[in-house]
């Protein structure tokens, strides 16, 4: 069995531990001693939910391509979206004015030895579009408590710079992430629900489970004593094609760096401190609905490659609303 055939093969068999039925696993018990290895910082808990084994804080995962075929084919069905049932409220705040910040952990990105595939200028082109896009433009049909619709207004990516006081270490642990993005926020002085930190991290920097269990993930965490809302984005050619890589085109290599970029994106503006925003009955957002399906050049989103998102209006996956 090859590598490839073995992560999947991996990935199949923890999926349907951890996800039998749709249903999420409990937590472990407090204070139970869990085996940890290098790779396994993370415990499915679900599809698209994992627990820190450590700190017991919880993330929302993008799986895998792999991890998330081998899941729908044990429900019994080629890779399609998830149930139909629409998302609902969880009592949370949502972006209703988005702001993007991305934050480039460690000097290496200034030169190709960090950066040898051009994410860094793809990742700031894409976000610089999507702001006001059709494609993005679903969200705007889900509200908070107070009756305010997520926004989608032009210009939401704020900016990004460079973090070159310090060099991410080889695996940064979830905490290591969320402190990362913490310091961007101090950078920006942005600590509202409508902030949200893209820690975006270099060539061959690969955090536990990167590229065999996931691909990047979302959650929140306490800075100068505010919830921030924060991405890990790890550099997606890295995983090849179980992150999208060549997934839309030929020769697309950072095909992964919108699909997932933007799936991750749209999940927190509708969810930005999981999980108290907007979910189906089975724990899915918008983008997990749709994951890895029907991706396209999207002419909604400037032709970048994107996946479709979840809408209640439509009680579908659409690439443009």
């Amino acid at each position: 069995m090859n590598k490839k055939n073995l992560l999947a093969f991996a990935a199949m068999a923890a999926l349907l531990t951890a996800c039998q039925g749709g249903q999420a696993l409990p937590p472990p018990p407090p204070n139970q001693t869990q085996a940890k290895s290098e790779d396994r910082e993370l415990q499915s808990l679900s599809l698209f939910e994992a627990q820190n084994v450590t700190t017991g804080e919880r993330v929302r995962i993008f799986p895998t391509v792999e991890a998330v075929d081998a899941f729908r084919l044990a429900q019994g069905g080629a890779r399609k979206t998830e149930a139909t049932s629409p998302l609902t409220y969880h009592g949370g705040p949502v972006q209703t004015a988005p702001k993007m910040y991305v934050v480039f952990w460690g000097s290496s990105w200034n030169d190709s030895t960090g950066d040898p595939n051009g994410v860094g200028a793809r990742l700031k082109a894409f976000l610089g579009v999507i702001g006001g896009s059709r494609w993005l433009n679903s969200v705007t049909q889900y509200t908070q408590s107070d009756g305010a619709h997520v926004g989608n207004a032009a210009g939401s990516f704020v900016g990004s710079y460079v973090d070159t006081t310090s060099t991410p270490p080889r695996r940064p642990t979830q905490s290591q992430l969320a402190a990362e993005a913490a310091k961007a926020a101090a950078h920006y002085g942005d600590y509202s629900a409508n902030a949200a930190y893209i820690v975006a991290l270099p060539h061959g920097i690969k955090p536990s489970g990167f590229g065999s269990q996931y691909c990047a993930y979302h959650s929140s965490t306490t800075a100068a004593g505010h919830t921030i809302a924060w991405t890990n984005d790890p550099y997606f050619p890295d995983a090849g094609a179980s992150c999208g890589a060549n997934s839309v085109n030929a020769n697309g290599a950072l095909d992964g760096v919108t699909i997932v970029g933007g799936h991750e994106q749209a999940e927190t503006e509708t969810d930005p401190f999981p999980n108290s925003g907007w979910l189906d009955s089975s724990g899915a957002e918008n983008g997990d609905k749709c994951a890895w399906t029907n991706l396209e050049n999207n002419p909604n989103a400037g032709g970048y490659p994107t996946q479709p998102l979840w809408s209640n209006a439509n009680n579908g996956c659409v690439q443009s609303y």
